[in-house]
């Protein structure tokens, strides 16, 4: 029987934490709340691969990527999950409109619905070329 390798982390050199940053910025466009707690998670990996690459004089290109990947992820994931809870009662409202919507007409109605008040809540006039999601 044989014993698994062990990769110390100066031998990783920050792979880890750049794999786990770019998991955190895919996840940051799908689930952003979820983006966002990985990317603390990669944050703190990241730093401490860093301190254990510098004590070990190893390179610190990769661990050095997967903080600042890190931290972008974290702002991107910080701004969507902000204009979700922003927009949160006009997002359920128009979720619950179209699901209750049986007609393309009805569909319509909840699009205009959910355009007037993004409309009243930021002051700023809908875009006539960009299409509400549904």
């Amino acid at each position: 029987m044989t014993t698994p390798v062990q990769i110390q982390a100066r031998e990783a050199g920050g792979r880890r934490a750049l794999g786990l940053a770019v998991m955190a910025l895919v996840f940051a466009f799908i689930l952003p709340a979820a983006g966002l707690a990985l990317s603390v998670f990669a944050f703190i990996i990241s730093v401490r691969d860093l301190r254990s690459l510098h004590r070990g004089r190893g390179k610190l290109g990769l661990a050095t990527s997967a903080v600042v990947v890190s931290v972008v992820t974290f702002l991107i994931g910080a701004g969507a999950v902000g204009v979700q809870l922003y927009f949160s009662s006009e997002i359920t409202a128009f979720n619950e409109c179209h699901k209750g919507a049986g007609t393309v007409e009805a569909q319509q109605e909840c699009a205009d619905q959910f355009k007037r008040g993004f409309q009243d809540k930021t002051g700023i006039p809908w875009p006539d070329d960009v299409p509400v999601m549904g």
